[in-house]
């Protein structure tokens, strides 16, 4: 018996080596229905079916490969990288990968107060692409995190012929000034459609574990003046209290977001950019239920209801106008 112990032994020291370099697997399900009363239709939608596995190769090579099977209806490949971790706070990322910017385009969608995205997250700084971001973390009395970025600009579909020699580039950095206030800064120039676009963020917020407050703003100019600047704000709050009984939490939201007419960088057949989103100011009211209290299993509640507002003369997009949404989430 003593011997075949002795035999064993690696075979269970291998196998706890595997169990501990095993990938974690996560996934993220949003359904919603949301009912538009000025045209008095409604719809139900699967947002996300996002899958990913994350891990450690090595003590300083981490990985993470992401994929949805339902983004808006299309299924995308998310992030897609390689993690080096260097000595003195300094780190790379190699891949495909969100672009650091902002602080609502970098949350994921279990981690969103709202059922859908501001204007900063939808419009401005929702891009994922190809290249290394490089990262330093400094510790101390402000802890601070600056990342800088280079991008291919083909993203992760046309990348195989895709060569240039006007590469997009990030800068983003944040720094806790207390327990409770993060300050947040970042630049991005990107080029749309042979059309460089200079993004400029500063935003900050203040949680303290119930209440959250928030607020940023982000500048977008056109190369050569081709189009009349953008202004973008998202301001919101919310404050949650925790629950005993059927629900474990519930949260009160409250948010106004507001975009100057946008252009995606498009020009028409005479070679003009024109708005393809028109300016509007949006309100926002909601409740988030949290149901229950496993850490490792997260669901909300979603209750949201969006006023938005344009210009007398403007016609909408069927898809951005005042509406009711009702949204379950789970993350697991």
């Amino acid at each position: 018996m003593r011997q075949l112990f002795i035999l064993l032994l690696p075979v269970a020291f291998a196998a706890t080596a595997r169990a501990q370099s095993l990938p974690a697997i996560h996934g993220t399900l949003r359904s919603k229905f949301e009912y538009e009363p000025a045209i008095d239709k409604g719809r139900f939608e699967v947002r996300n079916a996002r899958v990913s596995l994350e891990g450690k190769a090595s003590a300083a090579v981490g990985y993470k490969a992401e994929i949805d099977l339902c983004d808006e209806g299309s299924i995308k490949m998310l992030d897609t990288y390689l993690h080096l971790l260097l000595p003195s706070g300094v780190s790379l990322k190699a891949g495909h990968a969100r672009v650091p910017f902002t602080i609502d385009a970098h949350r994921s969608p279990h981690k969103q107060y709202f059922a859908n995205r501001s204007f900063i997250a939808k419009q401005m700084g929702s891009i994922r692409d190809v290249g290394l971001i490089v990262a330093y973390d400094a510790a101390g009395r402000c802890p601070t995190t600056i990342e800088a970025g280079i991008f291919s600009g083909s993203g992760m579909t046309a990348q195989k012929n895709y060569w240039t020699d006007d590469f997009n580039l990030a800068l983003k950095a944040q720094t806790h000034l207390t327990r409770q206030v993060c300050a947040v800064a970042g630049f991005q120039k990107v080029r749309h459609n042979s059309v460089n676009t200079f993004m400029y963020n500063a935003g900050a917020y203040y949680d303290d574990g119930p209440l959250h407050l928030e607020g940023e703003y982000v500048y977008k100019h056109y190369d050569r003046n081709r189009f009349s600047a953008v202004h973008t704000i998202d301001a919101f709050a919310a404050y949650r209290c925790p629950l005993r009984r059927v629900f474990s939490s519930v949260t009160f939201l409250g948010r106004y977001d507001f975009m100057s007419a946008n252009s995606t960088g498009k020009p028409n057949a005479d070679g003009i950019l024109t708005a393809d989103n028109p300016q509007r100011h949006r309100a926002t009211a909601g409740v988030t239920l949290g149901i229950g209290r496993a850490k490792s299993l997260k669901t909300d509640l979603r209750l949201n209801y969006e006023q938005y507002f344009y210009r007398p003369g403007v016609t909408p997009p069927v898809s951005e106008q005042s509406k009711v949404v009702v949204e379950l989430m789970c993350r697991f």
